[in-house]
């Protein structure tokens, strides 16, 4: 398609997994492969940028032997299980990306630059706070906003309802103040403090000193990351707490998705009496 230049500007394949290509998982795949040229740089630059904001739906139509494809609303009833659909006209309409989980991440040390980078190609948006001047690496990951010489105490009131949270700061101080703001709000699915058993038993006899009841402190997670890791390498303990976080995200959506066919289903019982 390339090599030729002409002719159809996309083309489909449909495969067996099986007898098309000796796979033995069974099951079948769809393809489309698509060819573009630098006359669609522009327009294939925008839909990057659109995909990097979030979930994101296109319409494409084959022209003059182009394949022209623009951003269109998202319409979940068009897809069921696929994110592709054809449209009774021939044109074809495709959602890409994934709705990131926001993140804030406090402390800008060895771990946390760490866990910027695991974070990096996984479904989160970061907003990386650290107050020293300088603590941010030169160069950060595309999904990560940094924020320095600040009161990170503070931003814990601007995070969005339903915010990962995951601290590990310079100060101990620091770390107590951000998870009693955050714990008090009780609107954090995932609240994650660095440290050790000695540390989380110091911790919750400090939080209860300030009046948080024993239902809130139990939401604090610490040791933060997957239990089952050992290895205290700062890119080993980004790993175990990321691979946590993809956990945790997973189990809130199956929870969604759960709660919302509950509703369908008692919905459809009520209109059928």
């Amino acid at each position: 398609m390339l090599a030729g230049g002409t002719g159809a500007p996309f083309k489909m394949l449909d495969k067996a997994l099986g007898p098309s290509l000796g796979q033995c998982c069974g099951g079948r795949v769809k393809l489309m492969l698509e060819r573009y040229d630098k006359a669609d740089a522009a327009a294939i630059a925008a839909l990057a940028a659109a995909e990097r904001i979030g979930v994101m739906a296109t319409v494409a139509a084959a022209t003059s032997g182009r394949l022209n494809r623009e951003i269109a609303e998202i319409d979940d009833s068009m897809f069921g299980r696929s994110n592709f659909a054809r449209l009774p006209d021939g044109r074809i309409i495709e959602k890409f990306g994934s709705t990131a989980t926001p993140l804030y991440l406090f402390g800008a040390g060895h771990v946390g630059r760490s866990l910027a980078l695991a974070l990096a190609p996984l479904p989160f948006f970061v907003t990386w706070i650290d107050p020293r001047p300088n603590a941010f690496p030169p160069h950060v990951p595309g999904n990560s906003r940094c924020l320095s010489e600040i009161e990170p105490v503070r931003q814990i009131a601007d995070a969005p309802d339903g915010t990962f949270v995951a601290i590990m700061t310079h100060s101990h101080a620091l770390d107590l103040d951000i998870a009693a703001a955050a714990l008090q709000r009780r609107r954090f699915p995932y609240i994650g403090l660095i440290g050790s058993d000695t540390k989380r038993a110091r911790f919750v006899g400090a939080l209860r000193t300030l009046g948080l009841s024993r239902d809130d402190v139990d939401r604090l997670i610490c040791p933060i990351g997957l239990t089952g890791t050992h290895d205290k390498a700062p890119a080993a303990i980004a790993a175990s707490i990321a691979a946590q976080l993809l956990i945790v995200r997973g189990n809130l959506s199956s929870a969604r998705v759960l709660a919302t066919k509950i509703s369908e289903t008692a919905a459809d019982d009520a209109r059928h009496g």
